[in-house]
């Protein structure tokens, strides 16, 4: 039996949601600093950014240092899913066996 290694897709979304609330908040902050982008952006990306360092700790799999790489904020999704992507293709893969 193999069995999936692949971190959940809400995880993916959530750390891409992260690193874009955190562009677009910071880009306007240096620019024109909209007050409704700002309250906007500012709970999005706390939200993702909780998400983001609670799926990976509910993560029985995951390193430590995965979970440490989550506490980063804006970015620390992203590193996260790659750490695990790169653990999942370093493990040998089980093959199937047949019985016949």
């Amino acid at each position: 039996m193999t069995v999936n290694l692949r971190p959940p897709p809400h995880l993916r979304i959530a750390a891409h949601a992260e690193l874009i609330s955190l562009i677009v908040m910071l880009t306007n902050v240096f620019t024109v600093h909209l007050k409704p982008i700002s309250s906007l952006m500012g709970p999005t990306h706390g939200c993702a950014y909780l998400f983001v360092v609670i799926t990976t700790w509910r993560l029985k799999r995951a390193p430590a240092a995965v979970k440490v790489l989550a506490l980063v904020p804006g970015a620390g999704g992203l590193l996260a899913l790659r750490q695990l992507d790169r653990g999942d293709s370093a493990r040998p893969q089980e093959e199937e066996v047949i019985p016949s």
